[in-house]
């Protein structure tokens, strides 16, 4: 019989950490984190607050399940991507860590692909400026003294294991989002880290995620009274690990997670790269697999927004709405808060309301925001089939789909079944203790997740959202037409 891992999350909006005895879950923890926007475009957070937040989960754990936190062996890290933390040669960050959804570095996406034209074939996506490697770029030009002294450079869950064992590792998922790594051959691409200045020495050691990387320092095995030291696992980006414990681990399994952005992932048994459509192909978090995704930064967040204008409760505004859509809303909403990805790798555009008259009604407004999403979905299941990936049937996982209404829109805009995942809450925070346990163990094992209510498409709202389709497709051009009411020139450039 294994012994209990856990499994660490380190999110955007917070830290859990979830204590895993086989496949039982025996106590969980969060603590929250927030996001700093000093300028328009600009997302960040500072390390010093991930360590406190999974200082706080631990001490939880140890104070509610203290006899099996004592028999803990392996410990698991997911985390959020694209992450660029800063160390000095004394360990010191440099300054704050500039988030996934920073879009400050759009320039600098077009002038990497300028100075690596095979970017694209070795990295097997587009620069964006979401991926770690532009901002790199942009510290190199706004913040040269910064640049000059930088010896390492982190993702946020290999900052987090750092600051754990001592040791600089990262693994292949993670790694993938940063454009630096060669993905097909599960590498760190020289030319591509010399574009922005950098070597392979200021890099992680690069594992799979379910290899040994690194045990816990003596420090820590002595707060949280382990009996020995818990290997660390090389674990997974969020998506991975999320993929993980869904079991989405064969070529074809997939899932849509709708969560504060949104991804349509399909796992794949080789590289298979589609950047012209904004189709991100990583390593997953297994060895000798791969997986593509379409990307929508935008998902559960615009109805959160939303929410936040309107001064209403989520739950209240979903309470107007019937439980099953009937037809499309008489308006539209595009969801590009914080510009898009897939299919536009576009961090200027930004969300609107279209077609609104006199008589338009909250409620209506609110299925607008719903449909916005699911076209959204629509835009990134037409790139994947475009790059050769065709989605038959997807499980669905994500704060957003407690909306039966929006799980309803979701299967008839894309035309394909749901299966709504139960107990899908734990996600990442699993995944990562999943992979503590093949750490652990040697013998991977990512049973799929249960079944819970299956979301059939319906033939005559499928005709009426395909029609509704193909006018929507007009929208983002629009969108993109219309210029800021204030200057956001950082985030206003393109990449071709």
């Amino acid at each position: 019989m294994s012994a209990p891992t856990i499994g660490i999350d380190l999110g955007t909006s917070g830290v859990k950490a979830l204590l895993l005895d086989g496949d039982r879950v025996l106590g969980a923890a969060q603590a929250p984190l927030a996001s700093s926007r000093p300028q328009p475009g600009w997302s960040e957070q500072d390390p010093e607050h991930w360590w406190a937040a999974t200082c706080t989960c631990l001490d939880a754990l140890a104070a509610e399940q203290p006899k099996a936190l004592r028999a803990v062996r392996a410990i698991g890290l997911a985390g959020q991507m694209h992450g660029a933390t800063l160390l000095d040669a004394a360990g010191n960050t440099l300054r704050p860590c500039m988030l996934w959804d920073d879009g400050r570095s759009a320039p600098q996406c077009a002038e990497m692909e300028a100075a690596v034209p095979s970017l694209r074939a070795i990295a097997g996506n587009a620069a964006m400026p979401g991926f770690t490697a532009p901002k790199l770029m942009w510290v190199r030009r706004h913040e040269p003294s910064v640049f000059a002294r930088i010896h390492r450079v982190l993702l946020p869950k290999a900052w987090l294991r750092w600051r754990l064992c001592g040791e600089a590792v990262e693994e292949m998922s993670d790694a993938s989002g940063t454009l630096w790594l060669d993905v097909a051959q599960r590498r760190w691409s020289l030319a591509l880290l010399a574009a922005c200045g950098l070597d392979e020495a200021q890099m992680p050691r690069l594992v799979e995620g379910t290899a040994r990387a690194g045990e816990l320092r003596p420090e820590w095995v002595a707060r949280w009274g382990f009996e020995h030291a818990p290997v660390l696992a090389g674990g997974a980006g969020d998506n991975a690990a999320g993929a993980v414990a869904l079991g989405a681990v064969r070529p074809g399994d997939a899932f849509l997670s709708l969560g504060t952005s949104g991804v349509l992932w399909v796992t794949t048994a080789q590289h298979s790269a589609a950047p012209e459509r904004g189709v991100h192909a990583f390593c997953h978090a297994l060895p000798q697999t791969w997986h593509q995704m379409g990307v929508l930064l935008s998902a559960a967040a615009s109805l959160a927004w939303w929410s936040a204008v309107a001064n209403t409760d989520e739950s209240r505004l979903l309470g107007e709405l019937q439980a099953q859509s009937q037809a499309p809303a008489p308006c539209w909403f595009v969801p590009y808060l914080s510009g898009e990805r897939t299919p536009h790798n576009d961090a200027g555009v930004r969300a609107a309301f279209l077609h609104l008259g006199a008589g338009t009604t909250r409620p209506q407004m609110t299925q607008a925001v719903l449909e916005g999403v699911a076209h959204a979905f629509r835009d990134a299941r037409d790139a994947l089939a475009a790059a050769g990936t065709q989605v038959a049937a997807a499980d669905l996982i994500g704060g957003g789909t407690r909306s039966d209404l929006w799980c309803d829109v979701l299967a008839n805009m894309l035309n394909i079944a749901l299966r709504r995942v139960d107990g899908a809450t734990h996600g990442p925070a699993l995944g990562a203790a999943r992979l503590a346990q093949a750490a652990l163990t040697g013998e991977p094992r990512f049973p799929r997740a249960a079944a819970g209510r299956v979301f059939e498409p319906r033939a005559t709202l499928v005709q009426r959202y395909d029609e509704a389709h193909a006018r929507w497709l007009s929208l983002y051009g629009l969108a993109r037409q219309v210029p800021p009411a204030s200057s956001e020139s950082i985030t206003q450039d393109r990449i071709a």
